[in-house]
């Protein structure tokens, strides 16, 4: 058996090999799922397996079915590049094996999310009361602070859904974008709203929520009220017009939350910001650290205006928990896991290493590099840029043709110089392109718009 200097040695080679040789390899995996199982595939162990033997044949099978999410010219989701500096601290977070539940498991780590907490707010221009949990990602984040917003619209109305549930409860009215993620939709059917319940409200020609359709749908709402908007539409990057759209909401009393996964940190580019005007506005936002502020998996935050009505939607208590002294921040009031990874360690690590600065300048360079990917295929005949490419995000058609866009796409991706996947958007097939990882440089991007104009030329 190795001591544990050389086992997490080792495993640091691994992981920097791995690095290091990223720009080089497809910018996909080598490997398909059922080749992936076959490879993996073995009898239950029976006896032990010396741990470096163990590490070694964990790079050997997970190498060629790992996906580039962390190299220079990955663009198919919205992904952060899992920055050296996050990775690092993670490593200390798994190494240190804390449990951030409460203050009382970890000092630490709670110390490290009040100290996050307000950077975060702070670089996003929120306001410096709200409360921030440390979950998973935005899926999570969406459902913790449409869960404040489920018992404060029921509370002001005389429900105490945390204590009573919703047999009886009032119904809530939800009105929400065409084009919001799905992940919204999941989010209130785990709270038990249902997914299809939520009213759609009309968008724009980008997919940005229309103040005068919203305007209308709350003309029509008694009752409790959530309005959920949107900053960066997963296709387009749009931003509902929240300046418009929060004094209409809250004008009927309504709770209004953003889901703003990668789009919220536009909040934090001076060049950007002015397309997330309002959002200050709202009374909760989602937003993910594994997307722009590049922490590795897992990292979202749940922010809400009023701190007492999230704690309210997320305590745990139990005898044999500590309690909570006047002054102090408690971290499982804020988030629905109890025993829970210390993501505050690579959320401060991440804040303190980019700096306010650092993040608005990769903000602005992924930006700029859609535009310069954008720029680049559409002077190629035959390939349409259909939005406004206003943020990080491009969608492209080519042959106004289905199947021929379908074609560009799977020969993007065998071809491996660059990864984009397909969306439907308003009915037919596109490319979408995300850029946001903090390896890609310009020069990349140019290589990716190449990379695109030869898998279309292929098929012509």
């Amino acid at each position: 058996m190795s001591n544990d200097r050389d086992l997490f040695r080792r495993a640091a080679e691994h992981a920097a090999d791995y690095r290091q040789t990223i720009a080089t390899r497809p910018q996909r995996p080598e490997q398909s799922y059922a080749e992936a199982v076959r490879a993996w595939h073995a009898p239950t162990p029976e006896q032990g397996t010396a741990d470096t033997a163990v590490l070694d044949d964990l790079v050997r099978l997970a190498g060629p079915g790992l996906h580039a999410t962390t190299g220079p010219r990955f663009h198919g989701w919205v992904i952060g590049g899992s920055h050296p500096v996050g990775v690092a601290a993670d490593w200390l977070t798994a190494a240190w094996g804390q449990n951030a539940g409460n203050h009382i498991a970890s000092p630490a780590a709670a110390a490290a999310e009040a100290v996050a907490e307000k950077w975060l707010l702070d670089i996003l221009r929120l306001p410096a009361g709200a409360s921030v949990g440390f979950v998973t990602g935005a899926t999570v984040a969406n459902f913790v602070c449409l869960a404040a917003a489920r018992g404060e619209v029921l509370r002001k109305v005389g429900w105490d859904v945390e204590r009573q549930g919703l047999f009886g409860a009032p119904i809530v009215n939800l009105l929400i974008g065409e084009e919001a993620h799905a992940t919204v939709f999941s989010a209130l059917q785990f709270l038990g709203f249902g997914y299809d319940r939520p009213l759609k409200v009309a968008v724009d020609p980008q997919g940005a929520m229309a103040p005068a359709a919203l305007e209308r749908a709350l003309a029509a709402c008694d009752g409790p009220t959530i309005v959920i908007a949107q900053a960066g539409q997963i296709n387009t990057g749009a931003f509902d017009p929240l300046a418009a759209l929060v004094p209409l909401a809250q004008a009927k009393g309504a709770w209004v939350h953003v889901d703003g996964a990668f789009g919220l940190w536009a909040r934090a580019c001076p060049s950007k910001a002015a397309l997330a005007e309002g959002v200050e506005l709202a009374d909760s936002w989602a937003t993910d650290g594994h997307k722009w502020l590049q922490t590795p998996y897992d990292c979202g935050y749940a922010i809400v205006r009023d701190a007492e009505a999230h704690r309210r939607a997320m305590v745990i208590a139990a005898s044999y928990l500590p309690s909570v002294g006047d002054g102090e921040r408690d971290p499982t009031h804020f988030v629905p896991e109890l025993s829970r990874r210390a993501r505050g360690f690579a959320t401060w690590a991440m804040l303190r290493h980019l700096g306010r600065a650092g993040i608005a300048r990769l903000v602005e360079q992924n930006c700029r590099q859609a535009r310069l990917i954008a720029g680049r295929v559409r002077a190629e005949p035959g390939i349409a840029v259909l939005n406004d490419v206003m943020l990080n995000q491009a969608i492209l058609r080519f042959g106004d043709d289905d199947t021929r866009t379908l074609a560009a796409i799977a020969r993007l991706q065998a071809d491996g110089v660059a990864y984009a996947g397909g969306a439907r958007w308003r009915d037919q097939w596109v490319m979408r392109i995300s850029v946001s990882g903090c390896s890609t440089t310009d020069e990349d991007a140019l290589r990716t718009a190449d990379a695109i104009v030869a898998a279309w030329r292929s098929n012509q």
